[in-house]
C-alpha cells in the first residue's frame, strides 16, 4: 500500500472508453482500466473504482479509444519488407524461382536481415501488433531486431534440402537452429521453433527428424502446406499422396504445428486436421496478391480447427497491417462460404489475437486481456471523421481502415509507441536503412 493512501501503487493503469477483452468472448467494456503491475495485468474494474483502489506510476486516459490485446501475426518473412514491391503480379513459383530466390541469393545477408526485420517492426508496431511469428534466413539477426524493437517474436528457423546463405542442407540448419533455441531457452520475449519450409522443398528424412525433435522439446512446427492447387497436384503426380497425407504419415502433424496457407482443403484434409489438433495460419491477401486460392476459413472454424491470421511478407502482400488481415479474412470467408454471417467481427479480432496465441502455444501468456497474462495491449483512437457515428466498436476494428488509428502498444507493460511516436526504434534510422537497401538493390 502506498504511504499516507488507501490506494495500491502499480506500475501502469489504462483508462479507456472501451475495451475489448476477447475473453469472454463477445465482449466490450465500457469506460473500464486495465490496472498493470510488473508487466503483468493485475486488474480490470471500471475506471471509478480503479481510480480510488490503485496509484499508478504512469496513467493514460484514452477517451476516445478501443483496448485491445496486442495483435499476433503468425506467419511473416519479416526482412523481406526490404523486398516490397519488388517483383509484383507473378504466380507463386514464378515470383519464387525467377525473382525472389536469385535476389535473395545475391542480396540477404546479416545485415539485410536486420535491417529489413527492424523496418518491419515498425510497420508492424505502427499497426497494432506485438507479436510475430518470423521464418527467414539468419533468424540470430531478426532475434535481435525483435528484442531492439521489444516486441514478441517466435523464430522459426529455415529448413531446406538445398544451401542458401545461411546453411548448407538440413543437418546444418537443424544444428544451427537448435544452437538458437539453446541461446534464447527460457527467454520472456524470444522464442526458437522449427521452420521446415514447404513439403516440396524438404526431403521425409529431415521432416520425421524434426517431428521427433519437436515432440521432445515441445517446440512448435511451422510449415508452409497446400498454398497452391499445382503444389497438391504436383505431390499427387508424383508420391500418390496429397503433401497433408504425407505429413501426417511423417508423424509431423500435431497441436504443436502450424500449416501455413491451406488454400486446398478437402473433406479428408479437414478430418485429418481435427485428428491431429493442427493449426492454420490463414494469409489472405498474400493468397490473394498470389493468385494462391481460398482458404474455407467458415469451414475449418466450424469444425474446431483454430485458424489464426498472418500478413506473409512484405514482398508478396506489401504490408504488415493485421487490422487489413481481418478486414479481408471476414469478407473473404462470406464471398467463398456464400454466409454473410461467416467470420463475424469478434470472430476476426479472435483470429488475430487468441486465436493467433494458441498456434504459436502462448495462449496462456498472450492473446487476451485477463487478469495474469502479460500486458500486451494495443489502442486505437476513433475520433476520426471515417470512424463516425461509431456503434459498435468491434465493427469498426474489423470493418474500418484503423491501422493508421493505432495511437499505443505496449508489450509486458512497456510502451513501444506513444501517441503514433515509437519509442523503442529510431524511425529516421530505420527510414534511412530502408532507402540504402533500396539504392543498393537497383543498381
Amino acid at each position: 500500500m502506498s504511504q499516507g493512501t488507501s490506494t495500491t501503487s502499480v506500475d501502469l493503469m489504462i483508462h479507456a472508453r472501451w475495451i475489448i477483452p476477447v475473453v469472454p468472448e463477445n465482449t466490450v467494456l465500457s469506460d473500464c482500466s486495465l490496472v498493470i503491475d510488473n508487466g503483468q495485468i493485475l486488474a480490470i474494474h471500471p475506471t471509478t473504482e480503479a481510480k480510488r483502489l490503485y496509484s499508478a506510476d504512469h496513467e493514460h486516459h484514452l477517451d476516445e479509444h478501443i483496448v485491445t490485446p496486442g495483435l499476433v501475426n503468425t506467419h511473416n518473412h519479416a526482412a523481406m519488407s526490404l523486398l516490397r514491391g519488388f517483383a509484383d503480379d507473378h504466380p507463386l513459383q514464378t515470383w519464387l524461382e525467377e525473382h525472389i530466390w536469385p535476389t535473395e541469393a545475391q542480396w540477404v545477408t546479416p545485415e539485410f536481415v536486420r535491417d529489413g526485420t527492424e523496418l518491419s517492426a515498425a510497420e508492424m508496431i505502427r499497426s497494432g501488433t506485438t507479436t510475430f511469428a518470423d521464418m527467414y534466413f539468419f533468424p540470430e539477426e531478426t532475434a535481435k531486431a525483435a528484442l531492439n524493437s521489444g516486441m514478441r517474436c517466435q523464430l522459426h528457423f529455415p529448413v531446406l534440402d538445398f544451401p542458401t546463405a545461411w546453411g548448407q542442407g538440413p543437418d546444418d540448419y537443424i544444428q544451427k537452429g537448435l544452437a538458437l533455441s539453446d541461446a534464447y531457452r527460457s527467454h520472456p520475449t524470444i522464442n526458437v521453433a522449427f521452420g521446415p519450409h514447404a513439403p516440396y522443398t524438404v526431403s521425409d528424412e529431415p521432416l520425421q527428424r524434426i517431428a521427433t525433435l519437436a515432440e521432445e522439446m515441445q517446440a512448435p512446427i511451422q510449415i508452409h502446406l497446400h498454398e497452391t492447387a499445382a503444389e497438391v497436384s504436383d505431390a499427387v503426380a508424383n508420391t500418390g499422396e496429397r503433401p497433408i497425407e504425407r505429413l501426417n504419415r511423417l508423424g509431423l502433424l500435431s497441436p504443436l504445428t502450424q500449416c501455413v496457407h491451406m488454400t486446398q482443403v478437402t473433406a479428408e484434409d479437414i478430418e485429418v486436421l481435427k485428428q491431429t489438433g493442427a493449426n492454420i495460419i490463414h494469409c489472405p491477401e498474400s493468397n490473394l496478391k498470389l493468385a494462391s486460392g481460398f482458404c474455407p476459413v467458415k469451414a475449418l472454424l466450424d469444425n474446431g480447427i483454430n485458424v489464426a491470421l498472418g500478413t506473409d511478407g512484405a514482398a508478396s502482400n506489401n504490408d504488415q497491417d493485421l487490422f487489413g488481415e481481418m478486414r479481408t479474412a471476414a469478407l473473404l470467408a462470406k464471398g467463398v462460404s456464400g454466409d454473410a454471417s461467416a467470420v463475424d467481427a469478434h470472430t476476426a479480432l479472435r483470429m488475430a489475437t487468441l486465436n493467433g496465441a494458441k498456434a504459436l502455444g502462448m495462449d496462456a501468456e498472450i492473446g487476451s486481456l485477463e487478469v495474469g497474462k502479460q500486458a500486451d495491449i494495443t489502442a486505437i483512437a476513433v475520433n476520426q471523421l471515417e470512424q463516425l457515428p461509431l456503434y459498435n466498436p468491434v465493427s469498426a476494428l474489423s470493418y474500418n481502415n484503423i491501422s493508421h488509428q493505432v495511437s499505443h502498444v505496449w508489450v509486458n507493460g512497456n510502451p513501444l509507441m506513444e501517441d503514433r511516436r515509437l519509442t523503442t526504434l529510431d524511425e529516421h534510422r530505420v527510414r534511412e536503412k530502408a532507402k540504402y537497401w533500396q539504392n543498393r538493390i537497383e543498381s
